[in-house]
């Protein structure tokens, strides 16, 4: 017996020796920066980097941790469903009074749950979003010189289930998150690592990750099957196409058109195939066969083909269709749709993440009480737009029984006419 007690001892022995020798290797103390300007400068960045616009406009995010905690957030609602074993929880995260606890499916009086509930909330959602928390209420921003390049430090003085944390976010070159170091109560090691690399892009235009390796005895937390959504914005994005009539636009063969007079469209929508007129220049563009386009000069074709004007008439025609057809293009190929709320009404938030002369540009629809857009709200980087308004009005039933607009009005009064508009088949 002393023999076994004596080979529990050298054991326990040398298992507090390593861990001893693992902490005191890889322990690393909190490291001092700089606040003030300069981090929250970065910090802005960082933000911008991962679409922080986008995930404030997200109304719904999916995921699981371990596949043990099972989550739907419905963040505009302030509730989250949390699951796990046989349990669930109706979190309301700003009244915790009203949430409710589910046990095997029934309703339940065991209000503990809903603490526990909480803290895992709390503690799961940070490895989900925990980039776009940079700027709650109660943290402080430090830069900090991180193998020569400035890293973030982030220290969480208030809030969620352990105050008091640290987080050293480590950025490339784009300033995206590639990994945190951490200092937190739950970890008795300070430094330890954690990738932010496993991204997936979700429908809500926000990056949000997969999984996350640890360097501690290369741990691994999966997030699940992550997803996002924007349901209701979705929803009235439809309830606008039932106003103009988009299923007969989608139907509709041949559109055509003028821009303030000075160039002309007859565009074969079925073939994709437009006549785009200015001056003497006629282009028989081809916008996704460009090199079949051909080149008329006082309607006379010209044998060799010149690709500058080629070139120009396809940005005509993608920057003065979008004045006659944009709302029916609300959920083109890479298009993020969510609400606002402008003066106690909904209105559409529409960005365009790729395709056209201009991806990045934003939208914000004014609807009327049919959902008719009768102005929007444009947001073109490109262009130096800023919430600049521009009416669309004077709408027309047309032949093939879409809707279209016929005029413009900007800020300032300046008049845009869409000449003698048509569509049919």
């Amino acid at each position: 017996m002393k023999k076994l007690f004596k080979f529990i001892g050298i054991i326990l022995f040398l298992f507090i020796a390593v861990i001893a020798i693992y902490y005191f290797v890889n322990n690393e103390d909190l490291p001092t920066g700089k606040k003030g300007k300069e981090a929250d400068a970065l910090a802005i960045k960082m933000f911008n980097a991962i679409n922080h616009e986008a995930f404030e406009n997200t109304e719904t995010l999916k995921w699981s941790f371990r596949n043990e905690h099972f989550y739907t957030w419905n963040k505009f609602e302030n509730i989250v469903h949390v699951s796990w074993d046989h349990y669930k929880v109706t979190l309301n995260t700003k009244q915790i009074n009203k949430s409710d606890v589910y046990i095997d499916g029934k309703l339940s009086d065991k209000k503990e749950l809903i603490k526990q509930a909480q803290d895992f909330f709390n503690n799961d959602s940070f490895w989900l979003i925990a980039p776009f928390k940079i700027f709650d209420a109660g943290t402080e921003r430090s830069i900090v010189n991180y193998k020569g390049k400035d890293a973030l430090l982030i220290t969480y003085t208030s809030g969620g289930t352990t105050p008091g944390d640290s987080y050293l976010w480590i950025l490339d070159e784009n300033y995206h998150p590639t990994s945190f170091k951490m200092w937190t109560k739950i970890i008795p090691i300070g430094g330890v690592a954690a990738t932010w690399s496993d991204w997936k892009n979700t429908k809500t235009g926000i990056k949000l990750p997969t999984k996350h390796k640890l360097s501690l005895f290369g741990m691994e937390i999966g997030m699940g099957n992550v997803k996002t959504e924007n349901a209701k914005a979705d929803a009235l994005a439809n309830e606008v196409l039932k106003a103009i009539n988009h299923n007969a636009y989608k139907k509709t063969k041949n559109v055509s058109w003028s821009f303030a007079g000075k160039r002309h469209f007859k565009w074969d929508k079925e073939n994709h195939v437009v006549d785009v007129s200015w001056d003497t220049i006629r282009v028989n563009l081809h916008p996704d066969y460009l090199e079949e386009s051909t080149v008329y000069y006082n309607d006379i074709e010209q044998e060799r083909k010149d690709s500058t004007l080629i070139k120009k008439a396809w940005d005509i025609f993608n920057n003065d269709s979008f004045w006659l057809v944009a709302p029916h293009k609300l959920f083109d190929y890479g298009t993020i749709r969510s609400i606002k709320i402008i003066d106690n009404k909904e209105a559409l938030l529409v960005k365009y993440t790729k395709g056209g002369t201009t991806p990045g540009d934003s939208y914000l629809w004014i609807l009327d009480e049919n959902n008719l857009p009768i102005s929007f709200k444009m947001y073109v980087p490109s262009m130096k737009l800023d919430g600049v308004n521009a009416t669309w009005q004077d709408w027309i039933t047309t032949e093939s029984g879409t809707l279209l607009p016929t005029n413009h009005t900007f800020d300032g009064g300046k008049n845009l006419n869409m000449g003698d508009v048509k569509a049919y088949n």
